[in-house]
């Protein structure tokens, strides 16, 4: 499926599996970390199951007694002196008497006498009476108090956990995002990861950072083109687009027509046909310029450079400017009726990346309505239905794309592999060996389908059948050497299988020598670096990721991921705490 952050089919992302990398994870569930609070990944590692659950924490420290509300000293004869340090406990246990009744303000005055009558030295009692009260300003929505008290209990107990996770929802409610991701990233590293309701916060507090980072940086990014085997690899999972085509004979002119191998001249002023021939040439940063002469001069081939600059502002990214003309282009009804298809389905695409599937699902349908002898409407569309978990409808568009062309090896591929993940899915294990059996059948059809082989790879890796796949990705790279993304998945898969850590990162570090605009082998390359505890190395790797990000979305995912690792490095200069390596 077509995507703003362009699906790297045909050999591009997901190992050149047809899939883009984060269509493949959603999928199929490839072996890297994808949600933002899985960066957390020091006591993931540890934590054992059955861990606490997600219970509040509501109730102050401390039992509750009938005793005396004040710590004022009892009258008549037969009582012995009690401390300054009773006469505050018997002050709080009157609080949380109070508190459990409901009553917090009365809480919160048995608490505050409880902190003036506690000695200062008793840091551990101090803490509990400020981390109580904090408790009693939480149930009556005074966050600036929560958070006050908060601070002064953790400042008597700096692991204070439950103060801690209190001052991070404080902060929450304070929208102060950076102080809770740091409050909720020590809570979790201190509980060892095993309390769900710590994780979730972090998680929230995470994507919001996330997305307010990527909103801002998106807004102010320089266009970046992407590597040109990113590009071929993505126009090559079309065979009905027009705009991918190679200049026809009657648009060269009679010269170039003998000069086979070289660079053809147009036969026309035409700024489209020039764009067309940059292509041929790779010469990708001047055909935005070229499509938008043609559109200016309102040429012939008006629809054609629409289309044509609306694709390579998804490429670089620009799916604000791209819009506009895949709009133009769909609206045009004396075009090509390819033309309009190939728009809806890019559309289409672009609006499922934003996470738009209905709107996704309407131009898809609406490209098979105009085109039905389309087969590119099919194999996106089936790509799309398996990213909705709607697998049988995706197995009968990959059927229809099949039936309109046999010889399309990766709708054969896509097929296999949207029928293992309906078995995976399932109790019976009959039907994962008959998918199975289909990769099988699919890689021996077509031997040079280099997709055929990476789709195998990723099912046979689900199934631990590990030196199999490992044998599928030697064969992607035999048939695609310059495809980085299958270095990546190969390095994971030697993280997953042989816990090799050197062959893993020299895979990856290969990925970025093939293409230094690889933004997956940097992700990967960052979410490793903070499995090892390198934190300030992930840090950069990210950042590095971030600036390649070819949507806001995949910026804000990215902006997540470092800002997790960055977290961690705070926390653990604070507390002194020391990642555990691989």
């Amino acid at each position: 499926m077509a995507a703003s952050k362009p699906v790297e089919a045909a050999g591009g992302g997901g190992g050149g599996a047809g899939l883009s990398r984060w269509q493949l994870a959603l999928v199929l569930g490839a072996p890297i970390l994808l949600g933002a609070g899985a960066l957390y990944l020091w006591g993931r590692r540890t934590a054992r199951r059955g861990g606490k659950g997600a219970s509040e924490r509501k109730t102050p420290e401390g039992r509750a007694s009938p005793g005396p509300c004040g710590g004022g000293q009892p009258d008549g004869p037969g009582h012995e002196e009690t401390s300054p340090l009773d006469r505050a406990q018997a002050a709080k246990n009157k609080g949380n008497k109070y508190f459990k009744a409901g009553k917090y303000e009365q809480a919160i005055q048995c608490y505050t006498e409880a902190i003036s009558l506690c000695p200062p030295e008793k840091n551990l009692d101090l803490s509990t009476f400020y981390q109580n009260r904090a408790a009693a300003y939480e149930q009556l929505q005074k966050w600036t108090e929560v958070a006050q008290d908060c601070t002064k209990a953790v400042e008597l107990n700096p692991k204070y956990v439950k103060a801690l996770f209190r001052r991070a929802k404080a902060h929450e409610k304070l929208d102060n995002k950076k102080e809770c991701l740091e409050d909720v990233t020590a809570v979790c590293i201190l509980e060892a990861f095993q309390n769900q309701q710590s994780m979730l916060l972090a998680d929230k507090v995470l994507k919001l950072l996330g997305k307010e980072k990527a909103k801002e940086k998106y807004k102010n990014r320089e266009p970046l083109m992407p590597s040109p085997q990113f590009i071929k690899s993505y126009f090559s999972s079309f065979t009905d687009d027009i705009i991918s085509q190679p200049l026809l004979k009657g648009e060269k002119s009679d010269e170039d027509k003998d000069k086979e191998g070289e660079a053809s001249e147009v036969k026309e002023n035409s700024g489209y046909l020039r764009a067309k021939q940059y292509m041929e040439e790779e010469n990708y940063d001047k055909i935005i310029s070229e499509s938008t002469k043609e559109i200016e001069a309102k040429g012939k081939y008006m629809a054609e450079a629409l289309l044509l600059r609306a694709t390579f502002y998804l490429l670089i990214g620009n799916a604000n400017a791209a819009k506009p003309d895949l709009d133009q282009v769909i609206s045009m009804e004396d075009a090509n009726v390819k033309l309009r298809a190939n728009a809806l389905i890019k559309r289409g695409s672009m609006y499922m990346q934003q996470q738009q599937p209905v709107l996704s699902t309407q131009d898809f349908n609406m490209a098979a309505d105009i085109d039905p002898q389309n087969a590119d409407v099919y194999h996106h569309r089936g790509q799309l239905k398996i990213l909705l978990d709607q697998i049988e409808e995706a197995v009968e568009d990959f059927d229809e794309c099949i039936r309109l062309r046999p010889d399309s090896a990766l709708a054969q591929a896509q097929k296999c592999f949207a029928l293992y993940r309906q078995a995976y899915t399932g109790s019976n294990a009959l039907p994962v060996q008959v998918a199975m059996k289909g990769f099988e059948d699919v890689i021996k059809k077509f031997p040079k389908c280099a997709e055929g082989y990476a789709l195998y790879a990723q099912a046979l890796t689900d199934q631990q059948q590990f030196g199999k796949a490992d044998e599928m990705y030697d064969k992607c790279i035999d048939l695609e050497p310059d495809n980085a993304t299958t270095y990546v998945h190969k390095g994971l898969l030697q993280l997953q299988w042989k816990q090799d850590l050197d062959k893993g990162l020299e895979l990856i570090s290969k990925a970025i020598e093939i293409d230094n605009k690889c933004d997956f082998a940097y992700e990967t390359m960052g979410t490793i670096e903070v499995q090892r505890g390198n934190l300030d190395k992930a840090i950069e790797m990210f950042n590095k990721a971030i600036n390649l990000a070819k949507s806001e979305m995949e910026m804000a995912h990215l902006y997540s991921l470092c800002d997790a690792a960055y977290a961690q490095t705070e926390v653990a200069k604070k507390y002194g705490l020391k990642p555990p390596t691989l």
